[in-house]
């Protein structure tokens, strides 16, 4: 049987070389143990187009063709836009609180201003509230927190999943909801005072005390619990139940294993708690001015004082200079103190 003649023209020759020329030449070459007969492909059968398109382009250019340049973005004008935005929302408005308790009404700068505040007891006497305020509220949030997250995190009870939520959900609510509930239960007209005038027939209750700083520490401990327990259910939840039971069976009773094996676990997320309650009480308003406080003036109160009451806006970018001084002191006194406690538990390891 005559073979057909290739479609194709050699290179070389410029004939069409037949497939048994083709096949010639396939027993003439040295073959491979690795390499399959069928894997040669006859000279006859046509190219497929993109394998032709290489080959044209290789035998135009002299070889593959060069890849296109990566074009490398700098880091910084990925950064700049984020940058400038939190500058403009963030810290321009502080700048100009800066500039404006360095410029007198009466013209000029210098630190006059700073001076004239100081001077007044009014400050001193607001700088000692919101400190002793806040580290008391801070204390109480711990303590109080601490032990509710006890309970929830390894005291199973109905419902305990219920209150993890509804601590989450209380995180969103604003402060001067919890004046106006504690205001509805102690108030002058509260629900106590009211149940008591009802049984003892009273013209007023006992409760009084939302109106003095135990009120307002109420109220700031109560709102801010929440903040500690969150991180403590969270460190909670990443403890080993094995520790307790290695303890439990070794003879500890609970107040020991509190003491030595769940406190140690748990004193980042306290100190984390701690430190954010700390800074939202020496800045917290909302409290303060709901429960009508008497003689308790805070630093936040104060600058609503000077600049609608009084007028003074000098002295109102003074004391709020004072107050973001001494949030960014402690917030730095925080991360030194944790940087060191890794660096122990590090050193421990």
């Amino acid at each position: 049987m005559r073979r057909t003649a290739c479609a194709s023209t050699s290179p070389v020759t410029g004939s069409r070389p037949t497939c048994a020329n083709c096949a010639r030449r396939r027993r003439s070459a040295p073959r491979s143990p690795c390499t399959s007969p069928r894997t040669t492909r006859c000279c006859c059968r046509p190219a497929r187009a993109g394998v032709r398109a290489v080959a044209s382009t290789e035998a135009v250019s002299g070889g593959p063709p060069a890849a296109l340049p990566r074009v490398r973005v700098p880091a910084w004008t990925l950064v700049l836009p984020p940058v400038a935005a939190l500058g403009l929302v963030f810290l321009h408005p502080l700048a100009l609180v800066l500039w404006q308790s360095v410029s007198p009404e009466g013209g000029g700068h210098g630190f006059s201003a700073y001076a004239d505040v100081f001077a007044q007891a009014a400050f001193r006497d607001a700088l000692l509230n919101t400190v002793l305020i806040a580290a008391g509220s801070t204390a109480g949030s711990l303590v109080l927190g601490f032990a509710l997250a006890l309970v929830i995190a390894f005291v199973p009870f109905p419902g305990g999943k219920a209150v993890g939520r509804f601590i989450d959900v209380f995180l969103s609510f604003p402060s001067f909801l919890i004046t106006l509930a504690l205001l509805f239960v102690y108030g002058s007209a509260g629900m106590a005072n009211g149940m008591w005038s009802g049984v003892t027939g009273a013209a007023t209750g006992p409760f009084d005390f939302l109106h003095t700083p135990w009120g307002v520490l109420l109220a700031e401990i109560t709102y801010f619990t929440p903040f500690v327990m969150r991180p403590l259910l969270g460190a909670f939840s990443q403890l080993e139940t094995a520790q307790l039971d290695v303890a439990a069976s070794l003879g500890a009773k609970a107040p020991r294993i509190v003491r030595q094996v769940i406190l140690p676990e748990a004193l980042p997320a306290l100190a984390a708690g701690g430190s954010l309650v700390l800074v939202m009480c020496l800045n917290e308003f909302g409290i303060v001015l709901f429960t009508g406080a008497k003689g308790v003036t805070t630093l936040p109160v104060l600058v609503y004082g000077k600049a609608i009451l009084d007028g003074d806006y000098t002295g109102a970018c003074v004391v709020a200079v004072v107050n973001i001084a001494l949030s960014l002191a402690l917030y730095g006194l925080y991360r030194m103190l944790t940087t060191r406690m890794d660096g122990v538990r590090r050193a421990r390891a």
